[in-house]
């Protein structure tokens, strides 16, 4: 239907502009084309099709000349100018002392599997005698599957030529390894003269090297060669007459876009790829003003330069990284797995922790810096209490706490942990020290009597003496590492940035149309209809992935503590219906517990990791009102109503703070019903998770009430069903839908915002505003004041990097 839809497009395009004067005809716009323009790369750059310029990613300029009038005389050549989705060309064609030059400017828009272009030529010389004239060009490139593109152009106005243009390319391989093509004209009031059709091929058997053919209507000939250096590509065709004389050559010259290439890895190991880890590590970027690094694009350069023969390592600089746990255990699996392959991993610090440590422990060479520390301080989980505080103001709480592990609201309730928080905590704890335990044994050679002395003895480490006791390697600046590879590896290494590595700026024309994708969608921060996950919009991002025949499995991240139950259960359910047509992988983050895990219940495989905080499954509530802050403060408060209950809620609003406190605490009768509410809501809670997990509800139960796991013991009690990060489940995804031997893209969802609006904000008497953390979590919490809540600590909120 779509094509159509396009064909009678371009018959109505022709048909209703005015004739006027001959314009440069196809084959003219054509003339030092290779092939038809969709058969191979990107035509000239949307002078002959302007959809082409839709499959372009780059900068990219060609300059070709012709010697049909003599090699001398250079007299026939044009050049095309190109950036992603706009195209400019020149050609100019001289006759003994006249000549005419030909300019098109185009634009395109699309996507790889359809193109929309529209080009603007006009023409300046002896346009008479070369009988050209202005030429408006609407193009399309259609590409539904990997092995078939079809272009239509459609040019006008002119007297006798208007014309509409058909090119058909097929890959029977579905790359690029051989095109066949074919193109065809249909003009008004055709001369016998003018060409209609042409057939050809093009090859490219060795990256790079590519070899065509093209035969034409009048027993014309070309035969043509093509070869890229990288950046730089070079061409030659000869053309022949019917009776097979040689009449001329064309030659080409291109610059700009990176092209795949004979000689890539023929000089390898020449490389380190720089990586500067500073400042924040989140999950997706801003668009604009947002140079942070993300986890994901972190995940898909190591990937890179472990595939990359010309990269022999990466330089890592953690100076001012500002990464959780979690996250950092991932980057560092990444870097083992680049390591097996033999490169070399140098990581430069400074200041570091244990954490940062544990990560950097994974490197080859530890570079420190002549005033750095290390800091073996342990791992601890500690809480702040604010019951003492809520009695000094006059605040009232009450803790709705039926489940013997759910310790969310003991921050407001308790003036220390209790026994079952503290039970659950140190196991946590135990298995984070454990893992860094082994990790930094293993990686520095290290014995386990060593490192528990160096943690509970020594502790902090100035560079001698981490380099004494084989902490780290050597001593010195970041820009004194580039010297150091060189000791290392016996030769001086360059330092490469991550994006130009070569899968990075390959042409995309060995796939045509879109590639299959696996969808990543983001569930980061507290669970909530309008905030954090955004449920309301979640779900949508869901739905449409669902929806998407091209999106063939998805990855559900998941980063939360919980929160709005409700907002749980629409985002499981839309997850739930999404798995009914496609895998489901989720990847938990640092948190993944109480409605976090609600989130993550009903995939078909849940990846977690050692330092992940999962589980939880219970639910608890709150009451905050007032006892005596109110009168304090000199406010008061007055109503009429109509039914027993109808003040339950009612308060003051703080005026600049916007927290609403309520007038009284819960009668005895609201608060069975609360306790029965709460009940229920954990009674479902637990029944999904056996569903989702394939339980008894009994084998549930005895691993909920709402106790908190690490991911290592999440695996052992079933919660969890590998550990592993990110790109673990990518790999699974993919695997599923045996997508692993084929080409596919991710797309990200929800989509990235605009910019941070906050970076723009003013500063008060030179001092920054924040969000108080305190602040937004009692105003969550009052928002949700006796609502049951599938949530954790406040603590387990602040461990988020969030969006």
């Amino acid at each position: 239907m779509k094509l159509f839809k396009v064909i009678f497009l371009i018959n109505l395009f022709t048909a209703i502009i005015p004739a006027q004067n001959e314009l440069p005809t196809y084959y003219s716009q054509n003339f030092f084309g290779l092939t038809s323009p969709g058969a191979m790369k990107f035509g000239l750059l949307g002078y002959d099709n302007p959809a082409e310029l839709n499959t372009l990613n780059q900068f990219d300029m060609q300059f070709f000349w012709s010697d049909e009038q003599g090699a001398e005389n250079f007299n026939h050549w044009g050049i095309f100018v190109a950036v992603p989705h706009f195209g400019f060309g020149v050609v100019k064609e001289k006759y003994f002392e006249t000549s005419v030059t030909d300019y098109k400017l185009s634009g395109s828009f699309g996507n790889s599997s359809f193109g929309l272009g529209i080009g603007y030529g006009w023409s300046s010389g002896n346009r008479s005698f070369f009988r050209h004239s202005n030429v408006f060009t609407l193009g399309f490139l259609i590409r539904p599957i990997p092995y078939i593109s079809l272009g239509i152009v459609g040019n006008v106005p002119g007297e006798v030529q208007n014309e509409a243009i058909f090119d058909l390319a097929l890959r029977p391989l579905g790359n690029e390894t051989i095109s066949i093509f074919g193109d065809y004209i249909v003009q008004k009031n055709l001369h016998p003269s003018v060409l209609n059709w042409s057939v050809g091929a093009a090859v490219e058997l060795i990256s790079g090297i590519r070899f065509t053919g093209r035969y034409y209507e009048n027993e014309f000939f070309n035969v043509g060669a093509e070869l890229s250096f990288g950046n730089l590509g070079i061409s030659s065709q000869a053309k022949f007459d019917k009776e097979k004389d040689h009449r001329f050559n064309i030659y080409g010259i291109r610059v700009g876009a990176f092209d795949r290439n004979p000689f890539t890895g023929l000089f390898p190991d020449k490389n380190y790829v720089e990586v500067n880890l500073l400042g924040n590590i989140k999950y997706q970027q801003f668009r604009w003003f947002d140079n942070s690094n993300t986890l994901l694009d972190l995940i898909r350069q190591v990937d890179a330069a472990k595939a990359d023969i010309t990269v022999s390592g990466i330089a890592i600089n953690i100076s001012g990284m500002n990464i959780n746990r979690e996250m950092l255990w991932e980057l560092r699996e990444k870097l083992k797995e680049f390591k097996s392959t033999g490169k070399q991993v140098v990581i430069y610090l400074d200041r570091v922790d244990i954490d940062n440590y544990h990560f950097a422990s994974i490197a080859d060479k530890i570079v420190m810096d002549p005033q750095g520390t290390i800091l073996l301080e342990g791992f601890l989980f500690g809480r702040t209490y604010f019951k003492g505080t809520l009695e000094k103001l006059g605040i009232g709480f009450t803790e709705l706490r039926y489940f013997k592990y759910k310790s969310a609201a003991e921050t407001f309730s308790e003036d220390k942990m209790t026994e079952a928080d503290s039970v659950q905590w140190q196991e946590i704890i135990n298995d984070f020290y454990t893992n860094a335990k082994d990790d930094i044994c293993e990686s520095r050679n290290i014995s386990y009597e060593q490192y528990d002395s160096l943690v509970n003895s020594r502790v902090l480490f100035m560079p001698k003496d981490a380099l004494d006791n084989g902490l780290v390697d050597a001593i010195g600046r970041w820009d004194e590492v580039k010297e150091m590879i060189k000791k290392i590896e016996g030769e001086s290494k360059d330092f490469i940035n991550p994006g130009s590595l070569t899968i990075f700026n390959l042409p995309e024309d060995n796939y045509w149309g879109e590639k299959p994708a696996i969808a990543i969608v983001y569930a980061i921060g507290v669970c909530d209809m309008d905030e954090g996950i955004n449920a309301r919009q979640l779900v949508k991002d869901v739905e449409a992935v669902t929806d998407d025949s091209n999106i063939k499995a998805v990855v559900f991240r998941v980063d939360s503590p919980g929160g709005d139950g409700l907002a749980s259960d629409v985002v499981a359910e839309a997850i739930k219906k999404c798995g009914e047509k496609k895998p489901v992988i989720v990847s938990q983050g640092y948190v993944a517990g109480s409605g976090g895990y609600w989130l993550s219940m009903y995939a078909d495989t849940i990846f977690s990791t050692p330092n992940t905080i999962t589980g939880s499954i219970g639910v608890i509530g709150s009451w905050f009102y007032n006892k005596e802050f109110k009168e304090m403060l000199g406010v008061s408060t007055d109503f009429v109503k109509q039914g027993t209950n109808d003040d339950l809620g009612y308060g003051f609003t703080l005026p600049f703070i916007g927290l609403t406190l309520t007038d009284r605490d819960l009668t005895a009768v609201e608060k069975q019903k609360a306790e029965e509410t709460i009940k229920i809501t954990y009674k479902e809670f637990v029944g999904k998770v056996a569903s989702g997990r394939n339980m008894d509800y009994e084998a549930v139960e005895t691993i909920a009430q709402g106790r908190v796991w690490s991911g290592t013991d999440g695996l052992k009690n079933n919660l969890v069903d590998k550990l592993g990060g990110l790109s673990n489940a990518i790999d699974m995804a993919a695997e599923l839908v045996d997508l692993k031997k084929y080409e596919y893209k991710l797309v990200e969802y929800p989509a990235p915002r605009l910019f941070d609006i906050n970076q723009f904000m003013p500063k008060l008497f030179g001092i920054e505003l924040e969000k108080s953390k305190l602040i937004e979590h009692l105003k969550f919490r009052l928002a949700n004041n006796g609502i049951p809540m599938p949530i954790m600590p406040m603590e387990n909120m602040d461990l988020i990097e969030l969006k």
